[in-house]
């Protein structure tokens, strides 16, 4: 399982916000990993690691199914607690199978005998593990977006039950090779060792330390551990110094499963001809360990060996500077996307408005606070971003025109009441009923949809009820039906779509990743149109039409 799609689960589907959702996640990994401590104190001391891995495998594999479960909508399962439960189990056996693998892998091999195979194996197993990633990372989101499954747009249901099938699979393999493996029976785990010296040098030298001065602290723990683990564990101790940036690093590293992956579903993902899901941002990791294996080895370490740049801890220096500069280019790259979100009502703001669907001009005059009068273009828009209001208020207005396509269907003015509230956004629409002018009232928003879907509403001014509905170019059985006299926000897939009224296409349209839509029909006879407009809502600006008369 690519935990970048656990976090689009979290927020789309369980609909926690993006802060929550990012909480959740790093709270399930931190588990993770003090589970491998525990995973690796149970190996050591009672199971060993053939059962630990065995026993701890099937955890793993029932916290897939139950979110799997969780996912799948007709079964009506409290989705948000299976979710959590099924974390709880993922954290607990992946966890604590972890230090296990490797530690097992290094067991069927003798040494000092077959040195060179248990470099070649861990070699092996690395590769392995980056190219399961790169699959996994790839595979797992088009499964989730590309896959309809139950009536809705993307499939986490498969996401995650795809992976439980498989861990099964491979629990069922593992297993069978039990008579094969060497397996060591557990002893005295080196951990509580650790610990337990440490205890009883800081006990023993509290008693001690005026009547047996030593030069080490830790020299106190010689006459019950011996001089060789006092030793050892004076060497681990230096050596942790060096682990004090890592916790920088690894907060930073994980928040390519949260922070950049709610920052690629604000972006359209093309690459060419191509489009990269939010959730496959973290292919580009393992992709580049194995591109780069060579690289380095042949390019890239001759070169820093000429500056000077020859030891490891130099590299690992180098490679956290170019870390910390990949977070400085991020922060870029949200504040350009900050300039493409819309612009929200304040406390106490509100937003107004006004879609004429109509053929002519009109010119409005309002009592609202610094609008007086604004015009509105046929088959076109206006909009008042910044209103002053502190509650709900109402305002009178009138509409007038001089055009002679008007004048002759009677639409000349128009009066009535605006009403606005403070946070909030309402929007008008002009059209023609009944032979006289109506204008419809509904509430509005320009933000963009939590799942990054473009988001589309229909303004039809026709004259006879007619089925209206948006088909998808490449996917031919996407098909939305748009009712006329419901003004909803439909989200969609992105793409390229036909608009068809009844079965006659009269226009196409494409809708880009995280776009705000409003489409707006005027047709003067029954299969006779006369304009399709799409007006698309920008993070600063005003709406543009993107298409217009046909």
């Amino acid at each position: 399982m690519r935990w970048s799609v656990l976090g689009l689960y979290l927020m789309q589907k369980l609909t926690y916000s993006t802060d929550t959702a990012t909480v959740i996640f790093h709270v399930f990994k931190s588990l993770m990993y003090l589970c491998s401590i525990t995973g690796a104190i149970l190996a050591d001391s009672w199971l060993g690691k053939y059962k630990t891995i065995l026993y701890l495998s099937m955890v793993y594999c029932f916290g897939s199914t139950l979110i799997a479960l969780g996912a799948i909508p007709p079964l009506n399962l409290p989705a948000t607690s299976i979710t959590i439960l099924g974390l709880l189990f993922i954290a607990i056996g992946w966890g604590g199978m972890q230090p296990c693998v490797m530690a097992f892998g290094g067991d069927q091999f003798k040494l000092p005998e077959q040195a060179q195979q248990l470099a070649k194996f861990f070699s092996l197993l690395y590769f392995a593990t980056n190219v399961s990633a790169l699959i996994s990372s790839t595979v797992v989101p088009i499964l989730r977006k590309d896959v309809h499954c139950f009536g809705d747009t993307s499939c986490f249901s498969l996401a995650f039950g795809l992976p439980a099938v498989l861990m099964i699979l491979s629990i069922f393999i593992f297993a069978c090779g039990r008579t094969i493996y060497t397996i060591r029976k557990p002893s005295t785990n080196m951990i509580v060792l650790v610990f337990k010296c440490i205890g009883n040098a800081l006990s023993v030298r509290a008693k001690e330390r005026t009547i047996s001065p030593r030069s080490h602290w830790l020299d106190y723990a010689e006459p019950k551990y011996g001089k060789n683990i006092v030793s050892d564990i004076k060497s681990l101790l230096k050596i942790l110094v060096l682990y004090i940036p890592l916790p920088v690093y690894w907060a930073l590293f994980e928040q390519q499963g949260s922070s950049w992956t709610f920052q690629a579903t604000r972006m359209d993902g093309k690459v060419g001809a191509y489009t990269i899901k939010p959730d496959q941002m973290q292919v580009i990791n393992p992709l580049l360990v194995l591109a780069f294996i060579p690289v380095f080895e042949s390019c890239i370490y001759p070169v820093l060996a000429q500056i000077g740049i020859r030891r490891p801890l130099q590299k690992l220096s180098l490679g956290g500077l170019l870390a910390g500069a990949a977070f400085v280019l991020s922060g870029f790259v949200e504040i350009a996307l900050d300039r493409t979100n819309a612009i929200l009502p304040a406390a106490h703001e509100s937003q107004l408005r006004v879609f004429n669907g109509l053929p002519c001009d009109y010119r409005f005059h309002t009592n609202v606070p610094n609008l007086a009068s604004f015009s509105v273009p046929s088959r076109g828009a206006f909009e008042s971003l910044h209103i002053d209001v502190m509650t709900n208020t109402t305002f009178q207005f009138r509409a007038e025109t001089s055009e002679i396509a008007c004048v002759r269907e009677n639409m000349t003015e128009l009066s009535g009441t605006l009403y606005l509230n403070p946070a909030g956004a309402v929007s008008y629409f002009m059209s023609r009923k009944g032979g006289k002018i109506n204008l419809v009232e509904y509430a509005d928003t320009a933000a963009k949809n939590r799942n990054g879907l473009p988001t589309i509403r229909l303004l039809a001014n026709v004259k006879t009820a007619q089925e209206i509905s948006l088909r998808h170019r490449k996917n031919g059985d996407t098909v939305y039906n748009i009712l006329l006299n419901q003004y909803d926000q439909l989200a969609v897939i992105e793409g390229e779509y036909g608009v068809f009224v009844g079965e006659r296409e009269i226009e196409t349209v494409k809708l880009s990743p995280g776009g705000v839509y409003t489409l707006l029909l005027e047709g003067v006879l029954e299969n006779e149109f006369v304009s399709i407009v799409l007006w698309r809502t920008y993070g600063k600006g005003y709406h543009t039409p993107e298409c217009s008369d046909f």
